[in-house]
C-alpha cells in the first residue's frame, strides 16, 4: 500500500480524535458535535482514507472475541532470492495479523493469533514451510501491559 504523506491541520485532528473516541460514530454525528459542516467532515475522511492515514475498520477487532486468545510474535531469517515467493506462502495463512521487514538479526517480524500453544506450533510449522523461510523464534505474548494506541499522536 503506497503512503502519501498528508500533514494533519486541527480539524483532522479533531475528526480523527472523535472517530478514535467512537468508531461508529456517523458522519452527521461527528459534523454536529465538532459544529462543521457535513461536506466538509466527508471529504476530510475520503482524503484520510486515500492517503492511507486512516485504516480500516477491522484493525479495531479484537481477536481474543473472535476465539484466538493467544498471540505470539516471531522473528524470520528469511532467503532473500526467494523473497516474492515466501511472501505468497505467508499471505495464504489467516492466523497471521501482521508481517513486517525489521533491520537486525532477523529480516521479518510476524505477529499471529492463535487458540492455544498447540496452534502457535502448527502456525510455526506452516511458516517454516514457506519456501524461503530458513529458521525463526517465537515469543508467546503473556500479558498486554499497553493496548496499541494512536490517540496520543493526534
Amino acid at each position: 500500500m503506497l503512503i502519501i504523506m498528508y500533514v494533519l491541520d486541527a480539524t483532522d485532528r479533531r475528526i480523527l480524535s472523535a472517530l478514535d473516541a467512537d468508531s461508529r460514530a456517523t458522519i452527521q454525528a461527528i459534523a454536529f458535535d465538532l459544529g462543521l459542516a457535513r461536506g466538509t467532515v466527508h471529504s476530510r475522511l475520503e482524503r484520510l482514507q486515500k492517503s492511507g492515514a486512516l485504516r480500516a475498520h477491522s484493525l479495531r477487532l479484537d481477536p481474543r472475541s473472535l476465539g484466538w486468545p493467544l498471540r505470539a510474535h516471531i522473528t524470520a531469517e528469511v532467503n532473500q532470492e526467494e523473497f516474492e515467493l515466501m511472501l505468497a506462502g505467508l499471505e495464504r495463512i489467516p492466523e497471521i495479523i501482521e508481517c513486517v521487514a525489521v533491520s537486525g538479526q532477523s529480516d521479518l517480524s510476524i505477529e499471529i493469533v492463535a487458540r492455544d500453544a498447540d496452534d502457535v506450533y502448527r502456525i510455526t510449522q506452516n511458516i517454516m514451510q514457506c519456501r524461503g523461510v530458513l529458521r525463526t523464534a517465537t515469543s508467546i505474548v503473556l500479558r498486554e501491559l499497553i493496548s496499541r494506541r494512536q490517540h496520543q499522536l493526534l
